[in-house]
């Protein structure tokens, strides 16, 4: 029996990722640097190898859906996708929102990043329950869905790695650091503050924002706060774990599921 693979493309402003689902998981994930610059002809020319180096089947691979937050990388991965299945793939715009199951307001839809709703739809699918679900991304987002699946709102920071960066690049006498969890709050060399700061101010953070987050649902709403499931995901989501009790579940690839749950929808 042929398999039925569905190709992933969700593109972000410092990462892309590419991966495979074959209706029970995802069995290939790939990351490759995101550049505005490139064109199809260059993504296509580096995604071909890692496929062919997978021994992927490209027959087997019935629908491709695509996911950006770079507006300027849709074109250059319709051209992949098609270049690679000869499929155009479904781009997740507002023209299909009306059939997806998480609602936007009518003043958000052209609002909201598509990574964003699709973490959305992903918490939803996944624990159908009001939901924030904090994104550790290049930014930090926190996207609220309340109990009748409508996204509620949405706060956005920095991300921790931005936020580190930023302090490197901007002041001359603080090196490169590594990003970890500092043993004590009270930072006796340059090490140990930058972690206190960053890590720990990033707990602070985390757990207040959901804090005020489930208060102004309620509100807003009537949305109890002990009926919000909160997740966390993205690339350093496992930072804060160790520290915050605040989490319900992580789900490293929440967006990812969550554009499955659309492919399966559209």
């Amino acid at each position: 029996m042929k398999k039925e693979i569905t190709l992933i493309f969700d593109i972000g402003n410092t990462n892309i990722k590419a991966a495979l689902w074959n209706g029970n998981e995802f069995f290939k994930i790939w990351r490759i640097s995101t550049d505005v610059k490139r064109t199809g002809d260059e993504y296509f020319s580096t995604l071909l190898p890692l496929f062919k180096a997978e021994e992927i089947d490209f027959s087997e691979i019935s629908k491709i859906i695509l996911s950006s937050v770079v507006p300027a990388l849709i074109g250059p991965f319709v051209i992949v996708s098609q270049r690679i299945t000869g499929k155009k793939p479904v781009v997740i715009n507002p023209e299909i929102y009306d059939k997806l199951p998480v609602k936007l307001p009518a003043s958000a839809i052209h609002e909201i990043g598509t990574d964003l709703l699709c973490d959305a739809i992903g918490a939803w699918t996944k624990y159908k329950s009001a939901c924030i679900v904090a994104d550790f991304g290049t930014a930090l987002s926190f996207t609220v869905i309340d109990k009748n699946a409508t996204v509620a709102g949405v706060a956005i920071t920095p991300g921790i790695r931005t936020a580190f960066n930023s302090l490197f690049s901007n002041t001359a006498q603080i090196p490169a650091i590594p990003l970890e969890i500092p043993s004590t709050s009270l930072g006796k060399n340059t090490i140990v503050a930058v972690q206190s700061g960053i890590v720990l101010g990033y707990k602070g953070l985390v757990e207040s924002m959901i804090k005020q987050l489930k208060i102004d649902l309620e509100k807003e709403t009537g949305t109890k706060p002990e009926e919000v499931k909160v997740i966390a995901t993205g690339g350093l989501n496992s930072m804060l774990q160790p520290i915050t009790d605040i989490f319900d579940y992580c789900d490293k690839e929440l967006t990812l599921e969550g554009m499955v749950a659309i492919s399966r929808i559209i």
